[in-house]
């Protein structure tokens, strides 16, 4: 499988330390990588919202001369056509915020065509007990979803949902049963508190494997694996159905990295049916 333009604007920025403002200009190419190639510095400030100085900046930070060298180098590695003028316009805001969402399962898609990062996460997660599972604000329905499933299959799986003072408790409780992973839902607007029990969970000694919108996320630092999932911004708020999918994607390695997987899955089919818990 070719890789996508904001896969190989993916790969021009790894390697180097981005100061935050220079992490939002990252984010917000590989969000637009289709156009891009086409902007102005003065556009590209406006997009990311940022000064166009800053941008001069970003681009000698990549190892360019300035901006006008850093475009035409995009024009190289990351070629894409402009939409044909009336091809957007042929759709209304509804369908374009969908338009988007396939684009980002599009992304999502090219980047899993290297399975290792997600094999190596499905064998951390399977191998902690307790799991917990991180997700505050608007990423808490993500580690909600992915832990009412992990429960399925896993043995212990510890849900962190609420922030607070007692957040670090329970995060020391874990790693005092013997958690040696947490998994971390972040999404925008990325809370404080996110970084925070990230930072107190690996001085706990766990390893931290995060879902984020981008690999330049503020969560980035605080992570020892992050595997990054863009979200839609077409609507009011965010949409998150590739950071979801990945979060499936990762129940299946983790499934697979678990011997018992299976038989508990079976067990619990069979609970179901003996309770009737389901309408067939």
């Amino acid at each position: 499988m070719s890789e996508s333009p904001a896969a190989r604007l993916q790969k021009l920025f790894e390697g180097h330390r981005l100061t935050p403002t220079q992490r939002r200009i990252a984010h917000c190419m590989v969000r637009g990588a289709a156009e891009v190639p086409f902007l102005s510095s003065v556009e590209l400030a406006e997009l990311a919202g940022v000064s166009q100085p800053s941008v001069t900046r970003f681009a000698v930070a990549l190892g360019f001369d300035g901006y006008p060298a850093l475009r035409r180098h995009l024009r190289e590695v990351a070629p894409a056509e402009r939409a044909p003028g009336g091809e957007e316009d042929a759709y209304n805001e509804y369908q374009q915020a969908v338009q988007g969402e396939i684009e980002n399962l599009r992304q999502l898609s090219a980047m899993l065509a290297d399975p290792a990062p997600v094999r190596e996460a499905g064998r951390l997660l399977a191998g902690s007990r307790p799991l917990p599972v991180l997700g505050l604000r608007a990423a808490s329905s993500q580690a909600r979803g992915f832990a009412y499933f992990a429960a399925k299959v896993h043995p212990d799986v510890r849900l962190l949902d609420e922030g607070g003072s007692m957040l670090a408790d329970r995060i020391d409780a874990a790693a005092g049963a013997g958690a040696s992973a947490l998994l971390c839902f972040a999404l925008p607007r990325h809370p404080k508190e996110v970084a925070e029990a990230l930072d107190h969970a690996r001085g706990a000694g766990l390893t931290v494997v995060t879902v984020a919108d981008s690999a330049f996320a503020p969560v980035a630092r605080h992570s020892d694996l992050l595997i990054p999932a863009p979200v839609g911004t077409g609507l009011a708020f965010d949409t998150a159905c590739a950071p979801m999918l990945l979060g499936r994607v990762l129940l299946e390695a983790m499934a697979d990295a678990l011997p018992d997987a299976q038989a508990r899955l079976e067990a619990f089919d069979a609970g179901a049916v003996a309770r009737g818990l389901f309408v067939e």
